[in-house]
């Protein structure tokens, strides 16, 4: 039990990492002093990752991200349990980040970070980015973290998958790509129109990911023996 607990309190506390540095860095993203733009917010999300994965890694698996968690219960990977487990502690994480940065800056203060498809003709071209953006990312994490030998270099992968797709995806939704970083910054603001994009989008796209990256390991797993017995 002590050891469950470990896991939930790890995908808070990566969770937490992850807005508060992303949505942070998202709320100076206009600022002509600090000059953050799209390339530096894109790197703050990707750092965020790749520091959690280093450090909480091996506790949870540092998913911090219920798109990612649904694409490893689909693999297998965690029981059902498990999986709602991690996403409360996700969203709970999502949550105490936007608060501890609006306590920070004051209670006027309304945090950056928020999607919207003011950018896009409509809710689904929105959608479909999502969809799109969130396969790239699950699929790298499901391909890289797939292998053992990989887990050396597996967090630096993860966290240029997610800057790749934010320095896309931020000027089209902002990005989401992950279910708890938009729905924090979004009850946060009030501003709930099209959050149903950012919620199912990603859950779709993590859902075809998990699913090619079956079909991907399977073909592996079934060519090893012939390639073994060709060597006999």
């Amino acid at each position: 039990m002590e050891s469950r607990i470990k896991k939930y309190v790890a995908e808070c506390i990566g969770t937490f990492v992850l807005v508060l540095m992303g949505c942070g860095a998202a709320y100076y993203i206009d600022d002509a002093y600090y000059m953050t733009g799209v390339l530096g917010v894109a790197v703050a999300f990707g750092l965020a990752v790749t520091l959690m994965a280093y450090a909480i890694g091996p506790v949870s698996g540092c998913h911090i991200n219920p798109a990612v968690t649904l694409a490893m219960w689909i693999r297998k990977k965690i029981s059902a349990g498990d999986m709602l487990a991690y996403m409360v502690a996700q969203c709970a994480g999502a949550f105490l980040a936007v608060f501890a940065f609006g306590g920070i800056l004051g209670a006027n203060f309304a945090t950056g970070g928020y999607n919207d498809v003011t950018n896009l003709p409509d809710e689904f071209a929105g959608l479909c980015v999502e969809i799109i953006l969130t396969f790239i990312f699950v699929f790298v994490v499901l391909g890289v973290t797939s292998k053992k030998e990989n887990s050396s270099v597996a967090g630096i992968v993860i966290g240029l998958a997610l800057t790749a797709v934010h320095i896309l995806g931020i000027p089209l939704t902002g990005t989401s790509v992950n279910p708890a970083r938009s729905l924090a910054p979004a009850l946060y603001n009030g501003v709930t129109e099209s959050l149903w994009v950012f919620i199912v989008g990603p859950f779709i796209g993590a859902a075809l990911a998990a699913f090619a990256s079956m079909w991907f390991h399977k073909e592996t797993a079934e060519s090893a023996p012939a390639k073994q017995a060709g060597k006999k």
